[in-house]
């Protein structure tokens, strides 16, 4: 089958670049300057708390119920109030689902995000506030109307046919794409056709060395202000897809790619998202050499309040992880259900969720709006990414849909999606109804994130569980001459702590050792003797 429309037809005459078939772009010098000698890279997640931002969803600037890079820029402020070091945005290049993860092009910004002149504006007004930017990508697979296949079905021998895998290049038959996927039915019932990039050829490797490179350093003058601080890698796999079409990635595509980067800026992060969220992840911190894993056990652990489990996830995750390398502890992501509508859940659940992603080791990572418990889970009765839309809904700015800069671009009387959304006027769940309040779960974040920032040992210390006595759970941080005790009562029981620190007061609730069902407590500890 044909599913190929005969878009961006004018990529048929490209001809800058057909030696190595890469695709040219105006705003790259034609030849990147050779890469510097490598550099160790550099730890730089160790106090970093980042904000993962669903770009559609988070704020609009310009009123027409999309989010956009502008509505970030003006969303600063807020960001610093929370604590935010980093932000995470998900893809923003040009594609016809509402996601971005599959891209119709490479190159540029979707319009409906802005344009390249509010990305710069955007990093650099980021970078004035001491909140560093890295960028979500998917370039594994790209979708009908990239340029790549366009003229790759037009001309079989065009050296943009060798950037693909084919099941039969003769006949054009691309191969599939992610989960077996020859086609995409999406948000508005549009369908479309995606296909595998093939990573091992070397016009491949050549175009993504020169294509982030061109989001680091724009204007190749050395100077990093001007770009981003680092990636994250969607669904990144060994051997892709487990076909066995593309193995042995992580040595032959992934690491010389992210060395060739650091050879530039050796500052860089790149954060890898297990594709088996099982995964522990030591091979993408150690064969791969990515800075950066997703603590999924942990996350998994923590959801289920289960002290047991989280302690056995926890002593794990330190021991597959090397020094230098780091694990991004959340408890929420754009890919599953907010925490805030797991069974069972309950206001204190959800400060305890808040206090141990903040307290034990690891870099903290929120999905916007976790921080004021906003609700949404996936809804099964759609087939197409549709379902996925209750944890994407609009940030909630203010108290009702009325207010400004609300991202409801899934506006559509008649759909689940819009009639049985989370989000309701005036329902508590938004920053206007929540910042002035002492005891919301908004200031529970922030309090945490000064507390945080405040002490080495809950940065960068060591970390030790202590105790496991029932559903009560202990661990010590240490370090910088500081030593703190982590208590949760992961149970629907009061617990009376009587071990060390116990008669000090708690310093995220301000009560003492008897803890409430379901409540996390932090004590100062004597300092260890010399």
């Amino acid at each position: 089958m044909n599913w190929i429309s005969p878009w961006k037809a004018a990529a048929l005459l490209v001809c800058a670049a057909v030696a190595l078939g890469l695709p040219p772009d105006a705003s790259t010098p034609a030849q990147a300057a050779p890469p510097k000698a490598a550099a160790p890279p550099i730890d730089s997640l160790t106090d970093e708390v980042v904000y993962h931002i669903f770009m559609r969803s988070f704020r609009d600037s310009n009123g027409d119920g999309q989010g956009d890079l502008n509505g970030v820029t003006e969303s600063i402020p807020y960001l610093r109030s929370l604590g935010v070091t980093a932000v995470l945005l998900t893809p923003l290049y040009p594609s016809r689902v509402y996601h971005n993860y599959f891209a119709t092009d490479f190159t540029g910004i979707d319009p409906e995000y802005g344009t390249m002149d509010d990305f710069r504006h955007l990093v650099a007004e980021l970078h004035k506030a001491g909140i560093k930017i890295y960028l979500d990508m998917e370039f594994q697979y790209l979708a009908e109307g990239h340029p790549w296949w366009t003229a790759a079905l037009a001309d079989r021998n065009s050296p943009f046919a060798d950037h693909l895998l084919w099941r039969d290049r003769a006949a054009g038959m691309a191969e599939d794409g992610p989960f077996n996927l020859r086609e995409i039915r999406h948000f508005g019932r549009d369908t479309h056709g995606v296909t595998t990039v093939d990573l091992k050829a070397p016009s491949v490797r050549a175009y993504f060395d020169r294509y982030l490179l061109d989001w680091v350093d724009p204007n190749r003058d050395g100077r990093f202000d001007d770009g981003v601080d680092g990636f994250r890698l969607d669904h990144m796999m060994d051997d892709l897809d487990s076909r066995g079409l593309l193995t042995n990635l992580f040595v032959e595509f992934w690491k010389p790619l992210f060395d060739t980067l650091r050879a530039t800026n050796p500052r860089l992060t790149f954060i890898a998202e297990q594709a088996d969220w099982s995964d522990y992840g030591e091979s993408y911190l150690t064969r791969a050499d990515t800075s950066a894993i997703f603590a999924f056990p942990v996350e998994k652990a923590l959801r289920g309040f289960d002290a047991t489990a989280l302690a056995t996830a926890l002593d794990q995750t330190a021991r597959i992880t090397p020094p230098g390398k780091h694990q991004l502890l959340f408890a929420e992501n754009h890919d599953v259900s907010r925490i805030a509508s797991d069974p069972q859940i309950s206001p204190e659940k959800l400060r305890t969720a808040a206090a141990l992603v903040f307290l034990l080791k690891g870099t903290p990572i929120l999905y916007y709006g976790q921080e004021l418990g906003m609700r949404g889970a996936g809804d099964a009765g759609y087939e197409t990414d549709e379902k996925d839309i209750p944890m994407r809904e609009a940030f909630k700015w203010s108290a009702t849909d009325a207010g400004p800069n609300q991202a409801l671009w899934y506006r559509r009387v008649g759909e689940r999606y819009w009639d049985q959304r989370y989000a309701r006027d005036h329902d508590g769940v938004s920053v206007e109804e929540q910042d002035p309040k002492a005891d919301s779960l908004l200031n529970r974040y922030r309090k945490l994130a000064a507390l945080r920032r405040s002490h080495a040992a809950l940065r960068g210390g060591t970390q030790l569980v202590q105790a496991v006595k029932g559903s009560l759970l202990v661990i010590e941080r240490s370090g910088g001459g500081e030593r703190f005790a982590i208590v949760a009562n992961l149970s629907a029981l009061p617990v009376t702590y009587d071990g060390p620190g116990s008669d000090t007061p708690d310093l995220v609730g301000g009560g003492g050792a008897r803890l409430r069902p379901w409540q996390t407590a932090l004590f100062a500890l004597p300092p260890q003797a010399p």
